[in-house]
């Protein structure tokens, strides 16, 4: 196994370091010691200061497997920023075209682009960058402060330390113009030493309590949470002698607390007077205060987005809020509407007149009895027998009540007899004209009876200009006549050539008797020996 390791040779180099080993374990030979002098122990590492109690140092160790040197090539140094090692008067061969540094080439150049560059001008060649090639190890590599100046952070120092002076020369110059204008505002008659005396207490006072005004940043307190991370600073505004809600009731199956978010939900004491409680449970607070207005904006912002609209909590608050807000006013103005729309339809009951004594009361001693229809049927009173449904209500200009007329199995109004419910009444003028339309009527029923027992002779008129032969009387134009061949021509031809039809067609179903003599002039006859030479 000695074979495998990088730190020999050979095997008998390992021999001899074994045996120079046990010799110092034995006290036969010196024993290593460091840079500082100290006695060095093989079995313990050399970055620890003190052996640990869990090692035996007294057995053998894996030290001859362990690579205790550094490589001499790795290096802890970083690169010189800014440093440059020669300037060139002139511009040489294969230097940067834009500053004329050898360095670089004119793509990696990171100077300003020239409008003629070093190449062509001869003139202003930078000098060349210091070009440095390091060797890191496995720490150097991963140093995140590698290369880091301590000393740029003095620079960081003096800024926020010329602020905090700022910031008190400003202080103390507010604090006494105050003073100034307090003391010239107040009476100025007596210019006594003990007034001066008074005003350089004032301004000590004033310089005094500068140290106060620049406590606003003072952190008394760090919240970390449940996450881990840091949320800022805040100032502890418990007060220590408060019982703390986890130890107002020990009972184990209380409300439960929760350690890791510091919440207690349910109350702790459910059965303690209310007047007595300091703390009632975590869950109060989101069922008082704006806790159920927010909830209300999340949910009508959860419905509106799920409608259509362009709305989100989180993205525009303010435009959620708008929009909430006009849907509160617009929902009572409509609910008012709606309850106004009630009242005017069926009356307001608490605004009618006081009831009487008796019924507010409950106590009477008027027996009644009623029937099932609602009829008194035993009472004090003399009771009248009356129908269920509304008595003596005229509508639409009637005299009579419906159902006071009777004629053909049909039911109507008797001052203006007609059958038609919820109709108008027309009074005497519409039972004369209901009359003399059933005389009309009579009438000309009998005239229509006594025409279908005569029936005059029909005769069939067949107008000439529809296929029937030519009556002897008629008189055709003779220039109406030319015309009418005409159109016939060009109709036919346009029926071979469908390319000299024209687009808008215009029908004309009026035939006159010289159109039907030309068509008849023009038609083929299919019995006529001589229609294939027409």
């Amino acid at each position: 196994m000695a074979t495998a390791s990088v730190a020999f040779k050979s095997r008998e180099d390992h021999r001899k370091q074994l045996e120079l080993e046990e010799a110092r374990k034995a006290g036969l030979a010196p024993a290593e010691v460091d840079e500082d002098g100290k006695e060095i122990n093989p079995h313990i590492p050399q970055y620890m200061s003190s052996a640990p109690w869990y090692l035996n140092a007294e057995r053998p160790s894996l030290k001859h497997q362990r690579k205790w040197k550094s490589d001499p090539n790795y290096t802890k140094s970083w690169y010189d920023r800014g440093a440059k090692t020669f300037q060139a008067d002139k511009f040489r061969k294969g230097a940067c075209e834009n500053c004329g540094a050898m360095t670089h080439n004119a793509k990696s150049c990171m100077e300003r682009p020239r409008k003629t560059g070093a190449k062509w001008t001869n003139r202003n060649i930078a000098p060349d960058e210091k070009i440095e090639t390091f060797e890191l190890d496995y720490d150097g590599k991963r140093d995140r402060w590698n290369g880091y100046d301590a000393a740029t952070y003095a620079q960081v120092i003096e800024r926020y330390e010329a602020r905090d002076e700022a910031r008190k020369k400003f202080l103390k110059e507010q604090q006494l113009k105050q003073l100034e204008e307090k003391n010239n505002s107040q009476n100025k008659e007596g210019d006594s030493d003990e007034e001066d005396f008074e005003d350089a207490l004032k301004v000590d006072e004033a310089k005094v309590d500068e140290s106060k005004q620049m406590d606003f940043a003072k952190v008394e307190k760090r919240v970390r949470t449940t996450g881990g991370g840091s949320t800022g600073t805040v100032r502890n505004l418990r007060i220590r002698e408060d019982t703390a809600k986890y130890l107002l009731n020990l009972d184990v199956n209380s409300a439960y607390y929760d350690p890791k978010t510091r919440s207690m939900r349910e109350d702790p004491l459910p059965d303690m007077d209310p007047n007595e409680k300091f703390y009632v449970g975590d869950n109060q607070n989101r069922l008082s205060g704006q806790a159920l207005e927010f909830k209300q904006l999340n949910i009508h912002a959860w419905e509106a987005f799920d409608k259509g609209h362009d709305i989100h909590m989180q993205a525009a608050p303010s435009q959620a809020e708008l929009l909430y807000r006009n849907y509160t006013i617009n929902k009572e103005k409509l609910k008012g509407q709606t309850k106004e729309s009630i009242m005017e339809k069926y009356g307001n009951a608490a605004a009618e007149e006081e009831l009487p004594r008796e019924l507010l009361l409950g106590q009477s001693e008027r027996e009644v009895e009623y029937d099932r229809a609602g009829r008194i049927v035993k009472g004090q009173e003399a009771s009248l027998p009356r129908s269920k449904y509304e008595e003596d209500v005229f509508i639409n200009n009637h005299t009579c009540v419906w159902g006071s007329w009777w004629k053909d199995h049909q039911w109507g109004y008797k001052c203006c007899k007609q059958t038609v419910r919820n109709s108008y009444c027309t009074g005497s003028a519409g039972i004369e004209a209901a009359e003399a339309a059933a005389d009309l009527m009579r009438a000309n029923i009998a005239r229509k009876e006594a025409a279908e027992e005569t029936p005059d002779p029909v005769e069939e008129k067949r107008l000439a200009t529809w296929g029937t032969e030519v009556p002897d009387d008629l008189v055709l134009d003779e220039k109406k006549l030319a015309e009418a061949l005409k159109k016939e021509n060009e109709r036919r031809r346009e029926e071979k050539d469908e390319r000299k039809r024209k687009y808008n067609v215009k029908w004309n179903d009026e035939v006159t008797p010289e159109e039907m003599e030309a068509y008849r002039m023009k038609r083929v006859h299919h019995d006529d020996p001589m229609k294939d030479f027409l």
